[in-house]
């Protein structure tokens, strides 16, 4: 499904650059994520990758203004400062999808998705009246349109990751956070999700930054990778440049060889295991051939 085919695009949705510099957290006084700086830009796609720790999840949610910085720039477009803005006003230009989100009762598909209008919403219950057009064109984007009187907590979880991708894009913002959105998802929906991921940035020129695990889905979706070591960045720039056998064995603190995948040109990795060194299996016998022990 493209995005582009089942939706108009409306006229808030446009892509805003967002760039950190200087995001210093830290946890219990220790700091967990060193003077990092990023930039997204319109119409990329900029994935975060690294080892378990290294503060990929922690830089998301600092850029996001979810997690307290003890030093961040932030700024957006270049001309507006982003710690400035209120909490609604940074929330029309930035959504974030968290991990882990719990699936509410109780709920439709709509209901959940509107929640992401929650930036235009008149204080004392005022109406938002964009909500419905922007909540159809929502679901649209993310293929979930005939399920939108279903109940949430009836949906497989692909489609639940769906319809809370539908609640930010609600949001009509120029930026998309994701972290690890494909986790929990079987092999389908985690490419259905990062081709329209892609389909955001180039259809729509939306700047997206997306934390992932698996480094060939980084190197598939993504304009940029930005690799992470104990809360330092320690390369940013195109995959080829960043997904080199040398740099990622020092990082991940095992053997990895890369290579090119003939099908999209782009760097295809694979970490060596103990056993990755030994023969085919009809070549080595079993246990007790090996063992000497067969009769």
């Amino acid at each position: 499904m493209r995005s582009g085919e089942e939706a108009a695009v409306s006229p808030r949705l446009r892509g805003h650059e967002l760039s950190a510099t200087g995001v210093t957290v830290a946890y219990d006084g220790v700091d967990v994520v060193h003077d990092a700086a990023i930039a997204l830009r319109p119409g990329e796609v900029t994935a975060l990758v690294g080892p378990n720790g290294s503060g990929k999840s922690t830089l998301l949610r600092a850029i996001a203004r979810l997690q307290r910085a003890r030093r961040a720039g932030l700024r957006i477009d270049a001309d507006t400062d982003g710690l400035a803005l209120t909490t609604r006003e940074f929330a029309r230009h930035v959504a974030l999808l968290t991990q882990g989100r719990p699936t509410p009762g109780g709920l439709t598909v709509r209901d959940v998705v509107e929640f992401g209008r929650y930036p235009y919403r008149g204080r004392f219950g005022r109406p938002d009246p964009d909500a419905a057009d922007a909540v159809d064109r929502a679901l649209a984007l993310t293929g979930v349109t005939d399920l939108a009187e279903r109940p949430v907590d009836h949906l497989s979880g692909g489609q639940t990751q769906r319809v809370w991708l539908a609640g930010c894009l609600a949001q009509e913002t120029g930026v998309l956070l994701l972290d690890e959105p494909t986790t929990y998802l079987d092999l389908r929906y985690q490419v259905e999700l990062l081709d329209l991921v892609r389909d955001l940035a180039d259809d729509h020129g939306i700047a997206v930054g997306v934390v992932l695990h698996d480094l060939d889905q980084a190197a598939a979706v993504a304009d940029r990778i930005t690799l992470l070591q104990a809360g330092r960045i320690v390369a940013d720039g195109r995959s080829e440049e960043v997904l080199t056998p040398e740099r990622l064995t020092a990082v991940y603190g095992i053997r990895i060889e890369v290579d090119t995948d003939p099908l999209t040109g782009r760097p295809r990795t694979r970490a060596i295991g103990r056993h990755h060194a030994r023969g085919p299996r009809s070549t080595r016998g079993t246990i007790g051939e090996r063992l000497g022990t067969t009769s």
